[in-house]
């Protein structure tokens, strides 16, 4: 299958290796050009626009950080739907808004192409191994055409629905886990701020009732200060802002994604967007504290 693969950060390098090493023939294009020249080195063809990456696909895919980005390389005189012929598989896997999507699948429908709002779970090691969970929206009849796609980055598709639903699910997804992550950062401060052996009192939590997959994954890497990024801190922002956005179509407040929310804006604040969203701790913890715990 020839495929044009948008967006290499942290999610889509590991998407589109697993695509090049399965053989597909696969055009990719990264606002950021050197990203994309490893996997030119592999074989992959560099496009010079998303419209010219586009021109033969068929099948698109983009992994993207919102909806500006999604937007600009998808519409405009530029974007892949210029290039892409009647038919085209389109699939939008970044997280964005559902109304978005909507408005996305409707531009594709023009072009005569199907569009599958097809967001994921997992994180970067997920999308290296290929162990994402796709969650998809749209049309049956596109999703069996994606399929063979998906079985290759992922261990697991969901059809939640028509347009839109994938994209619903990753928000609420999402929200929820930027809930446990900023009840965990507060938890972790309060820990260390007790006086606590963090080894010891995390395990209680990790291994208890609390002890979500989340809680056992992102509790090290704020318990050593690792902020490798797995996951950006301001893309989980991001999320939570679309999250309330959507719930208030729904008439749902979503009070306690609005609290997560603020405590992520805080840490933007400090300069830790581009950290790993383990780093909403940061803020949180007592400076006294975390002096006497470095000497």
């Amino acid at each position: 299958m020839n495929v044009a693969f948008f967006g290499l950060g942290v999610m889509g390098s590991g998407m589109a290796s697993r695509l090049l090493q399965s053989g597909s023939r696969l055009v990719v294009w990264n606002r950021t050009r050197s990203r994309a020249e490893p996997f030119v080195a592999q074989g992959a063809r560099l496009g010079a626009s998303p419209r010219e990456a586009a021109v033969g696909a068929d099948a698109i895919v983009s992994m993207l950080a919102d909806d500006v980005a999604s937007r600009a390389v998808w519409l405009g005189a530029d974007g892949a739907l210029a290039g892409a012929a009647p038919g085209t598989l389109c699939i939008e896997s970044s997280t964005v808004s559902p109304a978005w999507c909507e408005e996305l699948a409707r531009a594709a429908a023009m072009t005569g192409c199907a569009l599958l709002d097809a967001p994921v779970t997992g994180s970067k090691a997920q999308a290296a191994s290929g162990e994402l969970r796709f969650l998809v929206g749209g049309a049956p009849d596109a999703l069996d055409r994606a399929r063979p796609l998906f079985s290759i980055m992922g261990r697991e598709t969901l059809h939640l629905g028509a347009t839109g639903a994938g994209a619903r699910m990753k928000l609420i997804n999402n929200f929820v886990c930027g809930i446990q992550a900023a009840a965990l950062a507060e938890g972790v401060a309060l820990i260390e701020a007790a006086g606590l052996d963090r080894d010891t009192a995390f395990s209680v939590l990790a291994t208890g009732a609390p002890g979500s997959p989340l809680v056992k994954a992102v509790g090290p890497r704020m318990i050593g200060r690792d902020y490798t990024v797995n996951f950006a801190l301001a893309l989980m922002h991001k999320d939570l802002s679309y999250s309330i956005a959507e719930a208030d179509r729904a008439g749902v407040a979503l009070r306690t994604a609005a609290t997560a929310r603020e405590l992520f804006a805080t840490a933007m604040g400090r300069g830790f967007g581009q950290s790993d969203f383990a780093a909403v701790v940061e803020p949180l913890r007592v400076p006294s504290v975390i002096h006497r715990q470095e000497q």
